[in-house]
């Protein structure tokens, strides 16, 4: 059971609502073992990580294998304005609503944030307001560790890359076989296991490394890396500018082995987007051993089992692998699992989350989870790339929408992070909303084309109007939404969001279709590619010289039956940020192509992306500090 009246909080909300770490801090935590208790997990299901966090066991997915799922939601929005329109939030929100005011067993799944934007200018992304998942301060930082192991992973796997190029470089290819596999005691010598995974990649069948031939050692041990098209870079997570592009191997041992290369944030890392899109340990063993690092000087693929690397990764990935369960405020239970980027990446919490907690809701409950960006990104990459793996199908899919937004895109001025808000923003002016209500409308006609029941939620800011909120209500219906609702889980947490979920509710009841996906694996990387930017608005797509090259490369190494993922700006339809609302007739550019092959997707470039975020000129790190009288976080957002 995933809800129960023994956890449930009713919260004393305050007005004005103070600040995200003070509510947070004025909440007392469940031990989580009484959350696991309402699961009926019991200690042989799940290992304790402190009094308030716990990874619960693979383990658990195999004992209720037979067993009914829940109703899957997933949380998108419209086209944001760089403040962000509380998709977290509202996830949040719903859920409690769900759980403590209507009585459901439900769960939330969510991504785990990078500690870059914690101390950059984002800030946590735990929820906000009434409407959060406790410990804020643990949810935001270190958590269970997973990152770090990501880091550790991803750059165990960069420091084998080099010192493989490094070692061909000065060695034949018999010494480098003959360390590659040593004699062992008996003066015999065996392959790793993981040397039969390149061994049968080659088409070579021998068992026995005495029976190879000369040309055989060759092909086996020289994995003559171009350094030129190594796409792994090394990452940590820090948003730190000058690590974007740097020089290694300049000590005097490196014997003038120099490249350029640099650092992208953690979660930008492939190793990331695969714990995500894993749906088993043996599944992403695979993944890991899979993933392609560069190619060969004469153009084949190098994977990490190529290095030898595939099995050490996955140790390091081992724990990792488990989501991790909290609580929000109001005490429904959560599942924090994986951080993709949502360009690069798919931008969605993990599978595993996902099955584990709608087994654990059953049949009648709820499980909400919450895609990165605006629809035409996260909630497009939740149905063509995550659902597509996991078999999963959802019954609902909310938007998010705020007066703010939709203001923006029937024409209001600039909105920037760190400014005022123009008096545009906050005093009403029904014209304005009404025409940017077009971007809601493109939102609600493409996330209906999956097949599934849409419903809007309106998130309520102190200044919004009621005439305001009608028009986008009406707007929303008359686009094809299932319901449209007004919330204001900030301000309320669950109470404010009670509408909200029973329009979930009756949307999923009575939802019947099958899922519908944008374009089916079996077309060229270019007619995908083409199906995305058509559901943009988009009227063609053009493709620069070294992107032509990359399909080419790509199609011919074997990968073109992957899905896409179009890595674009999140602020508009378009490839241009200032292009609001719901643009039509322009061209898509494709500047690059690339893969991350153990994930499962081909991601084209739509411009600049920039995977090492900088800090600003005042980080959010000038606020955080300690209570060294409680030791409680302080200055957390």
């Amino acid at each position: 059971m995933a809800s129960s009246s023994k956890t449930i909080r009713r919260l004393e909300v305050v007005s004005p609502v103070p600040a995200d770490i003070d509510i947070a801090n004025s909440v007392q935590p469940l031990p989580i073992s009484e959350i696991a208790e309402t699961l009926n997990l019991s200690p042989k299901h799940y290992d304790l990580y402190g009094k308030y966090k716990a990874k619960v066991l693979l383990s658990v997915l195999d004992e209720l294998q037979g067993s009914d799922d829940g109703y899957y939601v997933v949380v998108g929005g419209i086209t944001p304005t760089p403040l962000g329109e509380g998709k977290s939030t509202t996830t949040v929100g719903l859920c409690q609503a769900l759980g403590a005011f209507l009585d459901k067993k439900v769960f939330t799944c969510l991504r785990q944030p990078s500690q870059g934007p914690t101390f950059g200018i984002k800030g946590g992304a735990a929820g906000g307001g009434y409407s959060q998942v406790i410990p804020m301060d643990e949810f935001n930082l270190h958590l269970t560790g997973d990152i770090h192991a990501i880091t550790a992973a991803n750059n165990l796997l960069a420091a084998a890359i080099d010192t493989r190029i490094f070692h061909e470089a000065s060695q034949s290819d018999k010494a480098l076989f003959n360390r590659l596999c040593p004699p062992n005691k008996e003066g015999k010598r065996t392959f790793a296991d993981v040397m039969h995974r390149r061994l049968k990649k080659l088409g070579i069948s021998k068992t026995n490394p005495e029976d190879l031939t000369p040309d055989e050692i060759k092909r086996f041990a020289r994995l003559d890396i171009d350094p030129q098209s190594i796409t792994w870079r090394r990452v940590m997570d820090v948003n730190d500018r000058f690590l974007r592009k740097i020089t290694i191997g300049q000590g005097p041992e490196e014997k003038g082995m120099v490249r350029e290369t640099g650092f992208d944030i953690s979660v930008a890392s492939e190793i990331m987007a695969v714990l995500a899109l894993t749906t088993s340990l043996g599944d992403m063993r695979e993944r890991l051993g899979n993933m392609v690092i560069g190619n060969s000087k004469s153009g084949e693929p190098i994977t990490a089992d190529d290095l030898g690397v595939g099995g050490a990764l996955t140790v390091l990935m081992k724990d990792a692998i488990n989501p991790t369960l909290m609580q929000t405020l109001e005490g429904t239970p959560v599942l924090v699992h994986a951080g993709p980027f949502a360009n690069i990446a798919h931008g969605n919490s993990s599978i595993v989350a996902d099955k584990i907690a709608l087994k654990l809701v059953g049949k009648n409950g709820f499980v909400v989870t919450e895609a990165g960006f605006g629809a035409d990104i996260g909630t497009e990459k939740f149905m063509n790339i995550k659902c597509r793996y996991s078999g999963l199908v959802p019954q609902c899919a909310v938007i998010v929408a705020t007066i703010r937004a939709l203001k923006m895109h029937g024409g209001g001025p600039e909105v920037v992070a760190g400014k005022p808000l123009d008096k545009a923003y906050t005093s009403e002016n029904v014209a304005l909303v009404e025409a940017g209500c077009v971007n809601l409308a493109k939102h609600i006609e493409n996330t209906k084309g999956y097949g599934v029941s849409v419903v809007v939620a309106i998130n309520k800011f102190a200044t919004d109007s009621d005439a305001e909120m009608n028009v986008v209500r009406e707007a929303a219906l008359k686009a094809g939404a299932f319901d449209a609702v007004i919330c204001t889980h900030h301000a309320h947490g669950g109470k404010g969001t009670v509408d909200l979920g029973i329009a979930v509710q009756k949307a999923c009841e009575s939802q019947s279709q099958p899922l519908k996906f944008l374009y089916p694996l079996d077309i060229s990387i270019k007619e995908k590619i083409e199906a995305i930017a058509k559901s943009y608005g988009a009227s063609g797509v053009e493709y620069s010289e070294e992107a032509e090259k990359q399909i080419e490369l790509y199609t011919k190494q074997g990968f073109s039956g992957l899905p896409i993922c179009m890595a674009k700006t999140q602020y508009s339809f378009s490839h241009i940020p200032s292009l609001k609302g719901a643009p039509t007739g322009f061209n898509i550019p494709i500047r690059d192509v690339r893969a991350s092959i153990g994930a499962g997707f081909i991601y084209p470039l739509v411009g600049t992306m920039s995977t090492m975020p900088g800090l600003p000129t005042r980080p959010c790190f000038f606020d955080i500090d300690v209570d060294i009288a409680t030791g409680k976080v302080t200055g957390l957002s």
